[in-house]
């Protein structure tokens, strides 16, 4: 019987800038002694417990920039490229996103894109390790079960990476490149555990289709298998995490009854129930711990993580403006301009109803209803207020509502599923071809959860979808998940009306889904990969 006892190798993960960066060849032996087989076993844990460890990974690209912690920035960047989140848009003034969110500096050529590609292919890089310890003929169940958690983990990064570069029609933008190609449809090269060096020099992009079997290909794998798996950590997905991803990719294709199908999947096999209110607002827990039964999946950032005990690059830093330490909690100062703290569009926050207790995610305007009703971590951050006015985000706390220490503020937790996302895309898909269904799961949702006063008071298929996503957009703000239902829906993002409080230089409307959505690779890709070079997506305009 062949077993993970005929597999040994030196596993350390390299530093290759691109994707094309090759797996070392793991070499069977004719036989193995105890110690063998005790280092191979240790060896391949620490590859798997390597997938999430570079989801937090500090310095992707060792260019010291203070936005580069892991997916958890990428989450932030799509955000950043939406109509729902409004930063300050002077890099000088402590915004690290300043381009992504000004629209500026995204072509092929620029560190901005750079960044984008390294962090997903780095992650990647980690995924394909830990399956090239695992390979497919292995016989043992353990194997089979660690391989599936490998393959469902890239799985989840190959579908972020694909919708985000494929190019899809736009107001802006022709698909057919300077060099008279059509990409549309085209998303990213793709490379495995056994694609060759001289295999990944000459690698196109993959079709949509051809991306869409290869990752349902791993989820199917790993839905026969990742219950062989135990690893009793919630930064390692399991059996609900790939319904969930299965529900992910059959939205992103329009197959609306499987998403539905595999979302109620992810539901029932989670055993997971919506955060509460008490949860959603705890000034200690409140987005950012393992502490709750909704979260199914995960990444966690520890005191000795160099992210963390770099005191500001990392998670909380540039999202929790109770964090004092951090960049998000700079003081408004007259010579440093506005802090860096997120903020909620103002548009989306009129929308979202004073019943609605998940509005208490943001510093309400001075003199409404809810003015001071926002629960802060510590009585001094009541000068939140005067720091940033209306709709500063406190959602994402401090770890233990400890705004002064990084080693304990920013030692958080950060959702990378949970079920929440599952009902709303069970409710989207059910109205693509049912409105009266998906109007009723989310009338059934929000008064349940969300808001007992909540009426969904459109009818149509259309009104019915952009309500629920609407609603999907108010509860995963911050989460990075808006960007690909604007780009699937081909949403139009305005950020320029009257009141608006995107400030100069990001106030950008589009007709339909921005270009700017259908992210351009990076020329060192392009460099090594010949396939590439004259099928690249247009480069991204700055003006609209």
């Amino acid at each position: 019987m062949k077993n993970l006892a005929k597999y040994t190798a030196i596993l350390a993960l390299s530093s290759s800038v691109a994707l094309t960066g090759c797996i070392e060849e793991v070499q069977p032996t004719s036989s193995v002694s105890q110690e063998q087989l005790e280092s191979s076993v240790k060896a391949g844990e620490a590859m798997i417990m390597a997938m999430p460890a570079m989801m937090i990974n500090w310095n992707t690209l060792g260019a010291s920039w203070h936005g580069d912690f892991g997916y958890s920035s990428l989450m932030h960047i799509r955000d950043c490229m939406t109509a729902d989140m409004s930063l300050n848009p002077n890099g000088s003034n402590y915004n690290q996103w300043s381009n992504y969110t000004g629209i500026v500096y995204l072509g092929q050529n620029y560190a901005s894109v750079q960044r984008i590609w390294n962090i997903h292919t780095k992650i990647i890089l980690a995924c394909n390790k830990a399956a090239s310890v695992y390979p497919a003929d292995l016989e043992d169940n353990y194997s089979h079960g660690a391989r599936a958690t490998a393959l469902a983990f890239r799985a989840m990064l190959y579908l972020d990476f694909a919708r985000w570069y494929e190019f899809l029609p736009n107001n802006n933008t022709s698909a057919t490149n300077a060099y008279g190609n059509n990409v549309e449809h085209l998303t990213v090269p793709i490379v495995t555990e056994l694609t060759t060096q001289d295999e990944a020099r000459n690698n196109p992009r993959a079709t949509r289709q051809e991306m869409f079997d290869f990752i349902l290909a791993d989820l199917d794998y790993a839905e026969a298998n990742i219950s062989y798996a135990n690893y009793g950590s919630l930064t390692l997905p399991d059996l609900a995490c790939v319904y969930g991803l299965k529900a992910r990719l059959y939205m992103w294709v329009e197959d609306y009854a499987k998403a539905a199908e595999y979302a109620r999947k992810a539901i029932a096999e989670s055993g997971k129930t919506p955060l509460t209110e008490a949860e959603w607002l705890s000034t200690t827990d409140g987005f950012n711990s393992f502490r709750n039964n909704s979260w199914f999946w995960g990444m966690k950032f520890e005191k000795e993580n160099d992210a963390v005990q770099t005191g500001i690059c990392n998670w909380t830093s540039m999202m929790s403006a109770e964090a004092a330490y951090g960049y998000a909690g700079i003081l408004n100062l007259p010579y440093l301009g506005p802090g860096a703290a997120p903020t909620v569009a103002n548009w989306m926050y009129d929308r979202i109803a004073d019943t609605d207790f998940r509005k208490l995610s943001w510093v309400a305007p001075f003199g409404s209803s809810l003015s001071g009703k926002t629960p802060l971590a510590e009585e001094a951050n009541v000068t939140l207020m005067e720091k940033y006015g209306p709709y500063c985000a406190i959602k994402f706390r401090p770890g233990e509502g400890n705004g002064d220490d990084y080693n304990v503020g920013s030692a958080t937790a950060v959702p990378v599923m949970r079920v929440e996302e599952m009902y709303f895309i069970e409710m989207e898909a059910k109205a693509h071809t049912n409105p009266a269904e998906g109007r009723q799961l989310l009338q059934d949702f929000m008064t349940t959860y969300r808001d007992p006063a909540y009426t969904c008071s459109v009818s149509s298929m259309d009104d019915v979808v952009e309500e629920i996503v609407f609603q999907k957009r108010v509860e995963l703000w911050g989460e990075g998940t808006t960007l690909f239902d604007i780009k699937r829906l081909n949403y139009s993002v305005t950020r320029q009306y009257e009141g608006s409080n995107f400030l100069a230089g990001t106030e950008k409307n589009t007709v339909g889904r921005p270009a700017w959505m259908n992210m351009v690779i990076v020329q060192t890709e392009g460099n090594t990969n010949k396939a590439v070079t004259e099928w690249n997506n247009p480069d991204i305009p700055d003006t609209y």
